[in-house]
């Protein structure tokens, strides 16, 4: 066994709530300069004329990687951090903590297992209502990866991350703030979809069969493949909402028109930039994320009885 043994009561809403959202911030802080050289090579040829204007092209995850701590310095990995973690605590700990409810509210009365259509349900439903609270993070945190600081001199839109909302609002309205809401309620609903259906199934699988117990190992090989399934079907939609969302006022006039602009002037090819640090990311995220889940919702399930227990 490795790791906490399974509670002999099953986790809370509460707990699975605050476990998911705390493992959630543990693994960004850990994969987040993947997340923030995905957004490069995403945004990289959209606009033509700037690129051209640019000394730094981004040749794959590391040569971004290392690009940035060149002409940027090691803090530009982590640009947007703050905002990062201030969304996974309000957008997984919904459409991670709250899945499993919500897959129980579509579950027919009678039922002993809720099936893939009723999982597919669960994982939109809790994907969409994440996004709906928590775009405003994403927005922002978006702003502050694709920025670019070559020097002191180097001019910075936002001095923090409160200051970075107020101008958003400021400049482009309240809405501005919720900007890319639609292509990134379909995003996460895809993502979330990939991922919790895609664990929740192998994971299950995995114990109904005996082929590993509920532990690090059956743990592991369920968020990996959850990662992948993820990051297979989402990579599209994620390029269009971060394109959109990056975009100046009037660049696009919808994520539709993103899309065909992209489309036509970048080739198909472009709806898949950024796939191999989007499944770097996205696979060690789900790695460390349901591994951590796992062992949070076993140690606050541990400590809730402890509590509750008069001796």
């Amino acid at each position: 066994m490795v790791g906490l043994k399974p509670s002999e009561r099953p986790p809370t809403t509460a707990v699975k709530f605050l476990g998911a959202g705390t493992a959630a911030c543990f693994a960004d802080l850990l994969t987040f300069p993947l997340d923030t050289a995905k957004v490069r090579l995403q945004i990289q040829g959209e606009n033509q004329a700037a690129q051209a204007a640019r000394s730094a092209q981004y040749r794959g995850v590391l040569g971004t990687i290392l690009t940035m701590v060149r002409t940027e310095g090691p803090r530009s990995l982590y640009s947007g951090l703050v905002a990062g973690l201030q969304r996974q605590m309000s957008f997984a700990s919904i459409r991670i903590g709250l899945y499993d409810s919500v897959k129980q509210f579509y579950t027919p009365k009678g039922s002993d297992h809720s099936n893939i259509i009723t999982r597919i349900l669960a994982g939109c439903t809790t994907g969409a209502m994440a996004v709906t609270c928590a775009q405003p993070t994403d927005v922002v945190k978006i702003r502050f990866q694709a920025s670019m600081h070559t020097g002191p001199g180097s001019i910075r839109k936002y001095s923090g991350t409160m200051d970075a909302y107020r101008t958003i609002a400021r400049e482009e309205g309240v809405r501005g703030l919720w900007k890319g809401i639609l292509p990134n309620i379909t995003r996460n609903a895809i993502v979330n979809c990939g991922e919790m259906v895609t664990y929740d199934i192998i994971k299950e699988k995995l114990l109904d069969y005996h082929l590993l117990t509920d532990n690090f190992p059956c743990h592991f090989v369920s968020a990996f493949g959850a990662g992948f399934c993820a990051t297979l079907v989402a990579s599209p939609v994620d390029v269009v909402k971060t394109r959109y969302m990056n975009s100046p006022p009037g660049q696009y006039h919808s994520p539709f028109n993103c899309m065909l602009k992209m489309l036509t002037q970048e080739g198909p090819t472009a709806f898949y930039k950024g796939f191999t640090p989007s499944f770097l990311r996205l696979g060690s995220w789900n790695v460390v994320m349901f591994v951590s889940y796992e062992q949070m919702k076993r140690a606050l399930m541990k400590v809730q009885m402890l509590r509750d227990s008069p001796f």
